[in-house]
């Protein structure tokens, strides 16, 4: 297998490939330490991200193969500056797959997938420069670390920041989004999806670990797989598409609240709504609709079609009538009139969003919006803004006040000796409504009770457990 193969500059000498005697294969069946190989194309930056690869690797108990056919899977770290060093790069692929078959490509050409999957089909995944997380998962898929609880610093689901019970659960890196209000796109790139069954892989790992609620995130959810054209990969000894629905079914099955964030209303999340209705996911959209008037949402380049939006959450209510819709909204956008907020206001009055965040427009360096004409005064902003919040208190106030007297699901996040404090299957963790459960002295973080709701206010809610049941 070749050793690291430094690009040439002033004063230096390339490398030169190294090739150890061939050695019985080894299998992820055995009990002992997976093995990895590894090539590393191209210059000293690249060099170093091999390090930060195999030093990841070796602390979750990877050992290093010397030759091909010792490794249990290779990574090809490749390089993509020149059109010779491109072409070295599908050689070293092409060689690697050859030699063992288990192959995961990483590196500067990583960025041109379609060219390597031309190439070589066969191999098992394919990430970009600087990727250490896809690249590591793709080693994880290919063959699964050994985990020994009284050794490991780092338990099998990783380490988090969250409370025991929830966690976050990122489906996807970037955006394809052009807002003119935003620079994600920058600064993460455009929409990168990580495959459906490392997705699925991480989330059976949190369940098993005792996650209870898993809060799916990314810059666009709804968008997910788009980039990888919905592609398949194994699961559960099925074929598992990366896409919106599949995935959201997926997830449905694992016995966990599963709860959906930055939902785009592209129409394929219709088919999404069912599987709230049916108890699979959590009946809750949070969707950025950042504003009504079609005017403003053209100057945002985002959709604007607020008639049309009104519309699809009618349905979906019809489907699901529990369905809970979050969002959030921006206030002071340049340009934005009187009339224009006006219009807003109006709209969120009939659209009756469960919960809502809103924010006063500020300049963001490098954002688009910067050159638009209209810039609002910050004392108008201020003035919208409570404007604004006073008439969706109003609506949340009758939403709330329409669940006294029901029996509801609580997740318990916190306990003290007055009681627990949970959430609804309405209310996200931080960013929603909570639920007290006074003198609920007994329960513990992430238990799941059903109580009764007895009072509720603008954002929260009062509710007593129902009698004789298990935590």
């Amino acid at each position: 297998m070749p050793k690291a193969k430094i690009s040439v500059s002033r004063g230096e000498k390339p490398g030169t490939p190294q090739r150890a005697a061939p050695k019985a294969r080894r299998t992820a069946a055995t009990k002992a330490a997976p093995r990895v190989g590894i090539v590393s194309l191209g210059c000293p930056k690249a060099l170093v991200d091999s390090e930060r690869i195999i030093t990841k690797l070796r602390s979750e108990g990877y050992e290093l193969s010397p030759d091909y056919a010792g490794a249990d899977v290779v990574v090809v770290n490749t390089c993509g500056f020149l059109d010779s060093a491109k072409a070295e790069s599908l050689e070293a692929i092409g060689e690697a797959m050859a030699e063992n078959g288990r192959v995961v490509v990483t590196g500067c050409m990583g960025v041109e997938k379609d060219t390597i999957l031309k190439a070589h089909p066969g191999v098992l995944a394919v990430t970009g420069p600087h990727q250490y997380e896809q690249v590591v998962a793709a080693v994880h898929e290919a063959v699964p670390p050994l985990h020994d609880p009284f050794v490991d610093l780092v338990p099998p689901e990783g380490l988090r920041l969250t409370p025991r019970h929830y966690a976050y659960l990122k489906i996807s890196e970037g955006c394809n989004n052009t807002c003119s209000f935003c620079i994600i796109p920058s600064l993460r790139g455009r929409l990168a999806s990580r495959p459906a069954n490392q997705v699925m892989a991480e989330a059976e790992r949190l369940v098993k670990a005792g996650v209870k609620e898993l809060l799916v995130i990314s810059q666009d959810t709804s968008a997910y797989g788009l980039d990888l054209k919905y592609a398949t990969s194994p699961w559960q000894g099925e074929p598992l598409k990366a896409r919106f629905l599949d995935l959201s079914r997926a997830l449905g099955t694992l016995g966990a609240w599963v709860r959906l964030h930055y939902v785009y209303p592209y129409p394929h999340v219709d088919e999404v709504i069912p599987l709230m209705a049916e108890g699979k996911i959590l009946p809750y959209l949070d969707i950025p609709f950042q504003h009504a008037s079609p005017k403003v949402l053209k100057a945002m380049r985002r959709p604007g079609h607020q008639a049309d939006t009104l519309e699809r959450l009618a349905a979906w209510r019809k489907v699901c009538p529990d369905l809970a819709v979050r969002s959030t909204f921006i206030v002071g956008f340049p340009g934005e009139t009187e009339a224009d907020f006006q219009l807003l206001l109006d709209w969120l009055k009939e659209a009756k969003l469960s919960r809502v965040g809103c924010f006063k427009y500020e300049p963001v360096e490098g954002a688009p919006a910067n050159a638009l004409d209209g810039i609002v005064p910050d004392a108008v902003k201020e003035e919208r803004w409570h404007r604004f919040m006073a008439i969706q208190k109003e609506v949340s106030a009758g939403l709330m006040a329409a669940k006294v007297g029901r029996i509801i699901d609580v997740i318990v996040d916190e306990t003290d000796e007055e009681g627990a404090i949970g959430r609804s299957q309405w209310d996200a963790p931080e960013i929603d409504g909570s639920v007290f459960l006074n003198g609920a002295t007994t329960l513990k973080p992430g238990d799941i009770v059903k109580a009764k709701v007895v009072q509720a206010d603008d954002y929260d809610m009062w509710a007593e457990p129902i009698a004789g049941q298990a935590g």
